[in-house]
């Protein structure tokens, strides 16, 4: 392999590629997540609060490991304590929702946190009822799951890393390659939203990204030890207008190219995106270029 390539927002060469091969290679009883933590420490792969980046690490070596470039060790059998635990979602169908926005206020967000009963609803509803599925993010996630005020479930989000590299976002940021490298984990993508099919409230979709909004900046410091200046999304122009991301007062910077992230030879077609920010502060721009 004598090209580059990028790989969860890593360039690697074959020098690279290498250096995982010989790791591996020296640690043949060694599992996935010690060869992914000692990879983080040999190449200084960290958060802004000095955390290895573990699970973006684990995900590149699988990827790696995927297209034939590494070999990696089997996956761990999960037992015991480490075992994850499942809880049992309603099948039933909901009532239907409706009426004004004043029906359901005052709404309670709840922040998910991992094996808690609501991270499985939100992976439940999101893997039922939204368009793309769900897996589970990779990296810096934050997940919130809004109720009503009789303790109704109407609609779910999850923020999750920022794109490597748009054009139109970063030409409104105005950083450079170094900056954006630097900086990106000061950005959150909105990379799913669903409010609940059986839900008909207008309003309701604008006014919970509203309140979101808010709070995400303090739970994104509370959780990884460091704010976010930006939020950023993409809308599938052929599915959904942007509307309530609009009326929360989003901003549409462009659309993106027709291209998959994992596309590098240009023959991959998806659906063309709108893309939204939303500033979470009046200094997002000297924050994102420090």
């Amino acid at each position: 392999m004598d090209e580059k390539i990028i790989v969860q927002g890593r360039e690697l060469r074959a020098d690279d590629i290498q250096a995982i091969r010989d790791l591996i290679a020296a640690r043949p009883d060694s599992t996935r997540w010690k060869i992914s933590r000692e990879l983080c420490a040999l190449w200084k792969w960290q958060t802004l609060t000095g955390q290895p980046k573990d699970m973006a690490c684990r995900a590149m070596l699988n990827k790696l490991n995927e297209r034939g470039l590494i070999t990696l060790p089997p996956k761990a059998q999960e037992t015991g304590k480490n075992t994850q635990v499942f809880f049992e979602f309603p099948r039933e169908t909901p009532e239907r929702i409706c009426g004004g926005l004043d029906g359901l206020t005052p709404l309670r967000i709840t922040l998910v946190t991992a094996r808690s009963p609501d991270a499985q609803v939100l992976h439940e509803l999101l893997s039922t009822h939204h368009y793309l599925g769900f897996r589970t993010n990779v990296g810096e996630t934050i997940g919130y799951l809004v109720r009503d005020r009789l303790g109704r479930v109407v609609a779910c989000a999850v923020f999750g890393a920022a794109a490597w590299k748009i054009a139109p976002r970063d030409g409104f940021i105005g950083w450079d390659a170094d900056l954006r490298a630097r900086n990106l984990g000061l950005i959150a993508n909105n990379n799913r939203y669903l409010v609940l099919p059986w839900v008909e409230v207008p309003h309701l979709a604008s006014h919970v990204l509203a309140l979101i909004a808010r709070r995400i900046r303090n739970d994104w410091m509370t959780k990884y030890g460091h704010p976010i200046a930006l939020l950023e999304t993409f809308v599938d122009r052929s599915r959904f207008r942007g509307t309530c991301y609009r009326a929360a007062n989003w901003q549409c910077v462009g659309q993106t190219q027709g291209r998959s992230r994992q596309d590098r030879y240009s023959t991959m077609n998806v659906p063309v995106k709108d893309i939204y920010l939303y500033p979470l502060t009046k200094s997002f721009r000297q924050e994102l270029m420090r």
